[in-house]
């Protein structure tokens, strides 16, 4: 393999490149890191780009995905490295700990290269609201590639990394995902571990995995998932291959439902509307059985996401006030002072 083609090949074909000797992770992630340097500032996916000796100091040398380069959005802890949220409140802040995703990478042997744009504090679905820079979507520089988990996405899809972790409350994962054309994937809650994900909502947020492929996606998301004694919200759930029921063709039986009254919402884009339909139609054709249906309880859906989640929001980062965390003027005097400087 051309050193070239290892911007768009999937983690399955960097592996065995790998295995064989035909190429060395040290020159994998050389490749990377040249690339990010030289693309990225056309896009500005990332706030951060580390240094080769300790990525490799960081990182266990053998593992699942040993070798294989990623990037973190910027609220998932990363021990010794910038947390900033994307916001100058916490610019310069370190996390002295791994988010136990960070951790369970590094076991693996992932190289985790970068910190990845976001809106600030995850609250977007943009990445414009960023405090240091405006990340554009790969496919045209003059559209966004959506948020909250923007940088993220914007990383895969131009193929300076393979695979990039983002977290997802309201679509943060989803709607990027889409709006870059390639996988994302905001798990059952529990499912994941929060431990070291700087909250927005915290009964609502989850860390979720990009990629171009489906089953790179799998081959991620099984090195992040299951229980954690540390998250008192983690599922009971073992670590398990996420890739063992990935087939060419759909499982026997497979039942779709298409919630009718979500694409006929006001609001609804028509050329999204179409399309729906049309992956609808190809879900038929490959033997899927469609089902139509309503759910009247979405029609209260927004209204009941905004509720919750601008409450947890308002509670989780009342803590950076510049006095527990965060910037705090040294002029400021008097307590409103504080707040308002």
């Amino acid at each position: 393999m051309s050193l070239s083609r290892l911007a768009f090949a999937t983690i399955e074909e960097i592996k065995q490149k790998i295995v064989s000797k035909e190429v060395s992770k040290e020159e994998v992630l050389d490749f990377f890191l040249r690339r990010i340097a030289n693309h990225d500032q056309h896009i500005d996916s990332l706030l951060a780009l580390y240094e080769k000796d300790r990525i490799l100091a960081d990182t266990n040398q053998e593992g699942y995905l040993a070798g294989i380069p990623g990037v973190l959005k910027a609220n998932i802890c990363q021990k010794n490295r910038e947390i900033s949220c994307a916001s100058k409140m916490l610019k310069d802040v370190i996390a002295p700990y791994d988010a136990t995703v960070c951790k369970r990478l590094k076991h693996e042997g992932a190289f985790l290269v970068g910190s990845a744009n976001m809106d600030e504090f995850a609250m977007g679905s943009s990445t414009e609201t960023s405090a240091f820079k405006k990340t554009k979507n790969p496919w045209a520089l003059d559209r966004v590639p959506g948020g909250s988990s923007g940088g993220s996405a914007a990383a895969v899809v131009a193929g300076l990394v393979p695979w990039s972790l983002g977290s997802d409350t309201g679509g943060s994962i989803r709607q990027p995902a889409a709006f870059c054309g390639i996988v994302g994937i905001k798990p059952t809650y529990g499912l994941v571990s929060r431990y070291g994900l700087v909250a927005y909502g915290s009964s609502l947020d989850q860390v979720g995995v990009f990629s171009r492929t489906v089953k790179d996606n799998a081959l991620v998301f099984s090195q992040i998932a299951g229980h954690d004694m540390r998250d008192s919200s983690s599922l009971f759930v073992e670590k398990k291959n996420y890739t063992n029921g990935l087939k060419e063709t759909l499982p026997e039986g497979l039942r779709v439902g298409v919630i009718e009254n979500a694409l006929t919402a006001p609001g609804m884009d028509a050329e999204i509307a179409t399309h729906v339909e049309g992956a609808v139609e190809q879900l038929q054709k490959l033997g899927a059985h469609v089902k139509r249906i309503a759910l009247p309880t979405i029609d209260y859906a927004a209204a009941a996401y905004f509720i919750v989640s601008r409450a947890e929001a308002a509670s989780n980062l009342s803590r950076f006030d510049g006095i527990r965390y965060g910037m705090r003027s040294k002029d400021a005097k008097t307590l409103d002072e504080v707040y308002a400087k």
